[in-house]
């Protein structure tokens, strides 16, 4: 028997978040012989999961320190895990990230060293470049979050103001072995954009980073400007070849792994993309278009069928006060656009289990939601105009709070269409 559609989507969910749980995917990464001694070091929403998931399949001697998101921390026999702040860095995370560059330095050959790198970890592993303080990251970060810049050019900034990012944490590890286990919270799974690529090389430049900035009109100090243009925050180019680099968990292999739960249920599907990107609302327009032309015309799939996306959305905020992460915004937007249709259910998350800051991970629209707003007195387009998703869906408790899920395969979305 088929579950009703919102509990369907929410297992959807389940199932994408198992295909990316550490527990599940990490150990097959590991090498053939665990019985040496490890240093582990690593940042990210995931970071505490996935070392716990190493001490379980590591038989030598570990030791080593990650650093997550406040919440995100679970308790590790040997890995100290560091809690920071995420999206805006503070104090916290410098401290963890200055402890971990001497951890993994004056090391020799002999020794190995295993970096876990998850969604977050450019936030929590901050530590800025000299000559630039925290106050200055911080004012960067919290400007950046709000200009609309997407992940790609947000960390392209981030890894040119760091002193561990932007392969600086491998120039320190360096002569020992290296292995970078990763979870890809970015569309197109960019190992240098990945928590702004502390371990592998990046081909992006000071003068890109400056571009982003003036794009987005984002202001910045002088002395941040002269650095850039001078080019003595360029990033790593050349790393050691030996070097390791896997990816354990990235957003297609969660889309896969739901549309392939669908298959089993007998439910028609279609996976859109693995990385979109670009405003919600407008992605959300997207989105809808496809769903007029299943519902009228069976292309380029019949209902009842479901859709799946995932990717990273941004939203710029307008409002004043707004409140509210890309997800919810998303169907907020969505909601605008389908309000006149019957049989459609929404589902959009961040895998994370948190949508930008709030407590809820995303929402749900079904085709009961635009009169529930209406006999509320609530006005989508208002809501929409202030970036209020979170107060909106709130009011129709019709948000999602699963919680910190601890590990980070962007945003999943999941459309059920049935026949008009």
């Amino acid at each position: 028997m088929t579950p009703s559609p919102r509990v369907l989507l929410q297992e959807l969910f389940d199932v994408a978040l198992k295909a990316a749980d550490p527990d599940f995917v990490l150990e097959q990464y590991l090498p053939a012989d665990r019985s040496g001694k490890l240093i582990v070091v690593g940042a990210g929403k995931g970071a505490a999961k996935m070392a716990r998931a190493l001490e379980r399949s590591w038989q030598g001697d570990v030791s080593g320190i990650v650093i997550t998101r406040y919440g995100h921390a679970i308790a590790c026999d040997f890995i100290e895990v560091i809690e920071a702040s995420h999206p805006v860095p503070d104090e916290a995370g410098k401290i963890g990230a200055e402890r971990i560059l001497d951890l993994v330095s004056g090391l020799d050959e002999n020794d190995q060293v295993i970096c876990l790198i998850s969604g977050g970890g450019s936030a929590l592993l901050s530590l800025p470049a000299a000559g630039i303080s925290m106050g200055q990251k911080q004012a960067l970060n919290k400007a950046l979050l709000h200009s609309g810049a997407s992940i790609e050019e947000m960390n392209c900034v981030r890894k040119h103001l760091s002193a561990i990012k932007g392969g600086r944490l491998a120039e320190a590890v360096f002569p020992a072995k290296l292995l970078s286990l990763a979870i890809s919270d970015v569309p197109g799974d960019d190992p240098s954009v990945i928590a702004s690529g502390p371990t592998v090389v990046d081909e992006t430049t000071c003068e890109q980073a400056l571009n982003i900035l003036k794009r987005y009109n984002v202001q910045i100090d002088e002395n941040i400007s002269d650095a850039l243009k001078s080019g003595q925050m360029e990033t790593v180019k050349k790393l050691n070849p030996k070097n390791e680099f896997h990816l354990i968990a990235t957003p297609q292999l969660s889309l896969q792994a739901a549309a392939d739960y669908l298959e089993k249920q007998g439910i028609a599907c279609m996976i859109l993309s693995d990385r979109i990107e670009g405003e919600a609302r407008e992605i959300a327009k997207m989105h809808s278009a496809i769903v007029r032309q299943i519902q009228d015309h069976h292309q380029p799939i019949a209902p009842p069928c479901i859709l799946l996306s995932g990717g990273e959305t941004t939203v710029t905020i307008k409002g004043g006060n707004g409140k509210g992460g890309p997800n919810a915004e998303f169907l907020l937007s969505f909601l605008e656009q389908v309000r006149d249709l019957k049989g459609v259910y929404a589902f959009a998350a961040d895998t994370d289990g948190i949508d930008g800051s709030e407590d809820n991970a995303g929402a749900f629209v079904d085709p009961t939601s635009h009169g529930r707003a209406k006999m509320q007195g609530l006005k989508p387009s208002h809501y929409l105009e202030e970036n209020q998703s979170y107060d909106f869906f709130k009011k129709l408790d019709d948000l999602f709070i699963p919680g910190p899920t601890l590990t980070n395969v962007n945003d999943i979305r999941a459309i059920y269409i049935k026949e008009k």
